[in-house]
């Protein structure tokens, strides 16, 4: 039996710098269980956007207040004028108007690729804020290969004219990261990353991010950050990994845990780029983390 999605209230607020020619974009969020005193805030990956968290929040108890934001230029976020604007810094600046517009003093936060870099830059600008990171399939280093592979694809296809198609490009896409993946997960999964509009799919992000995924661009895919690593060094971080994974290496895992001393680690096997975090060992990972976090206040 399907799990039961989980209730939530619509966020719209608006980003938190002036952007280039375009004003201050209106950016949205999910809002699950508003009245829980801890909150914990859950970042997308490149592509993806709030809807990528509904197969977690469906497994997870109400007991944390989990915000779940579009990113600029994805889902129901304001695409920006200016693709310049599709940075890493922008995109913290846009995560602190959220925590400033909902209260939200300090957060845990769940990074999946794109948005575990955002937290962990997050992290290094501001400290205070963040209470611990679950980063999923991504570090301080990512491998060319998985770059590579992204870069192929974003931006860029037919569009599709039902959601058929859609779900057989979302497969082609990604059915190395999910070998066993069926006809309904594909299709739950174009479902999750399109929107229609008059009668077709089309994929819920502007597709002027592919800008920033230009191998000299350093807009998504930063140089090796292990630096800024470790100087998260007191920060308590559960790193999760797809077994399959191209773009976070087993060996920079590895080095992750051996240089940050409160880095807990999960492989998925089965999983690569990059996990949807409804797999049993990630949710009860991230449980486990969660209650962990709270022990400490």
């Amino acid at each position: 039996m399907p799990d039961m999605p989980q209730p939530y209230q619509d966020v719209y607020y608006r980003s938190g710098l002036d952007t280039m020619g375009a004003g201050r974009l209106a950016l949205y969020a999910r809002d699950y269980t508003p009245q829980a005193s801890r909150a914990v805030i859950c970042l997308h990956g490149l592509t993806r956007n709030s809807a990528d968290f509904e197969p977690l929040m469906a497994q997870l108890p109400p007991t944390h207040r989990f915000v779940v934001p579009d990113v600029r230029g994805r889902g129901r976020s304001q695409r920006d004028e200016a693709a310049a604007n599709y940075t890493l810094g922008i995109y913290v600046q846009d995560v602190l108007a959220l925590m400033t517009h909902l209260n939200i003093e300090r957060a845990t936060f769940i990074g999946t690729s794109m948005g575990g870099l955002i937290s962990m830059v997050l992290a290094a600008m501001a400290p205070p804020r963040v209470r611990g990171i679950v980063l999923n399939d991504v570090g301080p280093k990512l491998s060319p290969e998985g770059l590579e592979r992204i870069r192929s694809y974003v931006g860029k296809g037919k569009p599709a004219t039902t959601w058929a198609e859609a779900a057989e490009a979302t497969a082609r896409i990604n059915a190395a990261a999910f070998p066993d993946f069926g006809p309904e997960d594909w299709m739950a999964f174009a479902r999750r990353t399109h929107v229609e509009i008059d009668g077709r799919p089309v994929a819920a992000y502007d597709t002027a991010i592919a800008e920033g995924m230009a191998p000299a661009s350093e807009a998504v895919a930063p140089p090796e950050l292990w630096e800024l690593w470790a100087g998260l060094k007191d920060l308590p971080v559960l790193a999760i990994r797809g077994g399959l994974s191209d773009l976070l290496s087993a060996q920079t895992l590895e080095r992750m845990v051996r240089e940050h001393p409160q880095t807990r680690s999960l492989t998925l096997p089965n999983r690569g780029h990059a996990p949807i975090l409804d797999e049993p060992e990630a949710v009860t990972a991230i449980r486990a983390f969660l209650h962990d976090q709270d022990a400490l206040d």
